[in-house]
């Protein structure tokens, strides 16, 4: 038994020995990669923690990108779709606390904190509302929300495959168990992911596969990829998404806001059935609204960026004209 323990605690020592040497790499990594690919855009200062702000394009209409739970790098995420558009829109995408260039914040993530970032980022940075908001998964909470608070500030609502409040309220939805979240932004922290190989990059970040990125883009995304992976900021998202969807939901539904869904149908029935049909239920609310289901999966502006910038253009004339 005695040599079975020495054994065991040799195998343990090793471990940690491993662990850490990956963290000092990783740590070293990544403020070489800092360096290396700086913000394009600007970083201002929110809540004494930079937020990432890139804009581009001119036009009537500002559209404000917003990220799902966990993209990584929403700037880079998001460029398939938006440089569709900056010929006649101005684009901005605000990258929340531990997104993208972003820093992690200490702030808690419940949704006014979260919204009230996103305005004073947009504002410091010179941008001016209404905008029309263009969020993806989680962040269609948010977007909601912020047409319920404030909606002078907000033309429209053009939702990527966005999450509403019965999305999470429903009793069929599951978030993991708080070790398997903490697990995950364990194993992010220390660095694990870059020993991963490109086969094991490709398959956690489709995007890679693109011929809409370049050899930079791709190259800034793993970077990304490796820095806002797991950040403490997405694990506390998590933490609160439930109390965050009920606000929503008792806040009732901007019946006003005209909003466009584009749907992934049937790709998410493995987090919640009928996913397609809960989206497309709230927008019988809604006064102007529109939704169009698409054959493909969550992250939809990746593979249908050409028919989703056309529609939104037809859309926002539409709304014009209205």
């Amino acid at each position: 038994m005695k040599i079975f323990f020495k054994v065991v605690l040799i195998g343990v020592g090793l471990l940690l020995v491993l662990l850490l040497l990956s963290f000092l790499y990783h740590t070293y990594q990544i403020k070489s990669e800092a360096k290396k690919y700086p913000a394009p855009g600007k970083l201002v200062q929110v809540n004494n923690n930079d937020i990432h702000v890139y804009s581009e394009g001119e036009g009537d209409h500002t559209l404000v990108f917003m990220a799902g739970s966990g993209t990584s790098s929403p700037t880079i995420d998001f460029k398939p779709l938006w440089m569709k558009l900056t010929d006649d829109y101005r684009i901005v995408v605000v990258e929340k606390s531990g997104y993208g260039w972003s820093e992690t914040s200490s702030s808690p993530r419940d949704i006014d904190t979260v919204l009230q970032e996103t305005r004073k980022a947009l504002e410091l940075s010179g941008e001016n509302e209404p905008y029309v908001l263009i969020p993806h998964s989680m962040s269609g909470l948010e977007a909601i929300y912020w047409a319920q608070k404030y909606p002078d500030e907000v033309k429209a609502i053009i939702g990527i495959d966005p999450a509403i409040p019965d999305v999470y309220l429903n009793s069929a939805f599951k978030l993991p168990s708080k070790s398997q979240l903490y697990a995950m932004y364990f194993i992010s922290r220390i660095g694990v992911s870059r020993f991963m190989g490109r086969e094991g990059l490709e398959s956690n970040i489709p995007l890679l596969k693109s011929d809409e990125l370049s050899e930079e883009d791709k190259n800034e995304l793993i970077a990304m990829f490796y820095k806002s992976t797991f950040t403490k900021n997405m694990l506390n998202e998590a933490n609160f998404v439930m109390e965050n969807a009920r606000k929503v939901k008792n806040s009732g539904v901007p019946t006003n806001t005209p909003m466009y869904y584009f749907i992934a149908e049937d790709s998410n029935d493995s987090i919640v059935a009928n996913w397609d049909k809960i989206l497309s239920d709230y927008l019988t609310n809604v006064n102007n609204s529109k939704y169009k289901l698409l054959d493909s999966g969550h992250y939809i502006h990746h593979e249908n960026s050409n028919l989703i910038a056309r529609e939104i253009d037809n859309f926002l004339k539409e709304v014009d004209n209205n």
